[in-house]
C-alpha cells in the first residue's frame, strides 16, 4: 500500500484554493466588472446545483464580456430552469449500471469507481449535476465493497476513478485507494477523469505526483478542455509534470452552444492541447441532461465542425466526434450517413 508522509502535514495550497472557490454569482460578475443585472440568473436551478469556481479559473475569463466561453460553462442563468421532454436526470444510464454503490460496470474489462461527489468547478452542462452521491457514492469504509467487487471480476484490468473529481481528494486517501488497487493483480490500469488540472493547476503537486509514480498501475488521466483560453503557462506546466512522471494525458472536451461551436476554437484547442503534449481524445455530443438544453449543438453541425477540422489539421489532432447511450456497449461514434460500430471507452 503506498503511503505519504504527514509527520509536518499542513493543507495544501489547492486544498484552500478550492475552500476560496466563489459561490455567489452576484460576487463573480463583480470580479468581472459586468452590472449585476446583465444576466437573468435562476432561482431553482442556481439552489439545486449552486455555482462554484476557483479564482484560477476566473482569472482566464475576460472583464466585461458577458458572453465569455468561460464565464458561459459556469454561471446558472434562466435557461436551466426550463424543461425539456427530451433531457431526463440521469441521461447515460448510470444508475441503472451500479452493481455496487459507486461502482458503474457498463463496458468489458472496465469499471468505474465514484470516488467522491466533490467537485473544484461545477459546470452547467454537467451530465451528473442530479446524481444521488449521498446514496451512490462508497465512502472510505464503504470502498471495501467496490474493491472486492473488482477482484472478483478477473476481466476488469482497468479501473477508473470519477465523480464530481477524484482530485478533490486528499491524497493520501487516493494514495489508499491505488495501493489497494495496486494489490489486485489483474488490475493492469488507473484511469482518472479529473477537470482540476484545467481549472486548478496547482492541484498537480508534488503529493499527488509520488503516488502516482510509486503505483505498479500504467496511469492514465483524461482531463476535460473545452476552450483554448483554459489552458495558460500554468496549465501547461502541470500537464507536462504528469507526463513526466508516468502518466499517459488525453483530453475530452465537450461540444457546447456558444463555448466551442467553432472550427476556428476547436483547432486552437487542440493546438494549445498538443503543445502540452496532450492529445485530442473525445469531442462529446451534450448529454442530454436536464437543465443543459441550451447547450445542445445540433448533430449536423457537429458532423461539420469536424470535417472542417479534418480539412485543416493533422488526424493526430481531430477528436473523435462521440455520443453516450444509456445500456450501449461503449461510447458511439458519430459519422455521417452511417451506422458505426460502438467505440471502446
Amino acid at each position: 500500500m503506498l503511503q505519504l508522509n504527514h509527520s509536518s502535514w499542513q493543507r495544501p495550497r489547492w486544498q484552500q484554493a478550492l475552500a476560496d472557490a466563489i459561490n455567489d454569482p452576484h460576487e463573480l460578475l463583480d470580479l468581472l466588472e459586468l452590472p449585476r443585472n446583465t444576466l437573468s440568473l435562476p432561482c431553482h436551478a442556481a439552489r439545486q446545483f449552486p455555482m462554484r469556481v476557483p479564482h484560477a479559473y476566473v482569472a482566464r475569463m475576460r472583464k466585461g464580456d458577458p458572453n465569455d466561453p468561460l464565464l458561459r460553462q459556469i454561471l446558472p442563468v434562466a435557461a436551466e430552469d426550463m424543461e425539456s421532454a427530451s433531457y431526463r436526470s440521469d441521461p447515460v444510464g448510470d444508475l441503472e449500471a451500479m452493481p455496487v454503490p459507486g461502482v458503474l460496470h457498463k463496458y468489458h474489462g472496465r469499471v468505474l469507481l465514484i470516488a467522491t461527489g466533490a467537485c473544484g468547478v461545477h459546470c452547467r452542462y454537467c451530465f451528473r449535476r442530479h446524481f444521488p452521491y449521498g446514496d451512490a457514492n462508497p465512502a472510505p469504509g464503504a470502498w471495501r465493497l467496490a474493491l472486492d467487487y473488482i477482484a472478483a471480476d478477473p476481466t476488469v484490468s482497468e479501473v477508473i476513478l470519477s465523480g464530481g473529481d477524484p482530485l478533490a481528494l486528499p491524497d493520501r486517501r487516493l494514495a489508499d485507494l491505488a495501493g489497494q488497487l495496486d494489490a489486485i493483480s489483474h488490475v493492469q490500469r488507473l484511469r482518472i477523469h479529473s477537470r482540476l488540472p484545467i481549472v486548478l493547476p496547482e492541484r498537480v503537486d508534488a503529493s499527488l505526483l509520488a503516488w502516482l509514480e510509486a503505483s505498479r498501475l500504467q496511469k492514465v488521466m483524461i482531463v476535460h478542455a473545452n476552450h483554448p483560453n483554459e489552458i495558460g503557462e500554468d496549465t501547461l506546466q502541470s500537464l507536462r509534470d504528469l507526463q513526466a512522471h508516468g502518466v499517459s494525458v488525453l483530453n475530452q472536451a465537450v461540444l457546447l452552444r456558444g463555448v466551442n461551436d467553432s472550427a476556428d476554437v476547436l483547432a486552437a484547442l487542440s493546438d494549445a492541447l498538443f503543445a502540452a503534449g496532450v492529445l485530442p481524445y473525445y469531442l462529446h455530443l451534450l448529454d442530454k441532461v436536464q437543465g443543459a438544453a441550451h447547450f445542445d449543438v445540433p448533430e449536423t453541425d457537429a458532423l461539420a465542425l469536424i470535417h472542417a477540422l479534418q480539412i485543416r489539421l493533422p488526424g493526430y489532432l481531430v477528436p473523435r466526434l462521440v455520443r453516450e447511450t444509456a445500456g450501449a456497449p461503449a461510447k458511439s461514434p458519430v459519422h455521417s450517413g452511417a451506422n458505426a460500430a460502438a467505440t471502446p471507452d
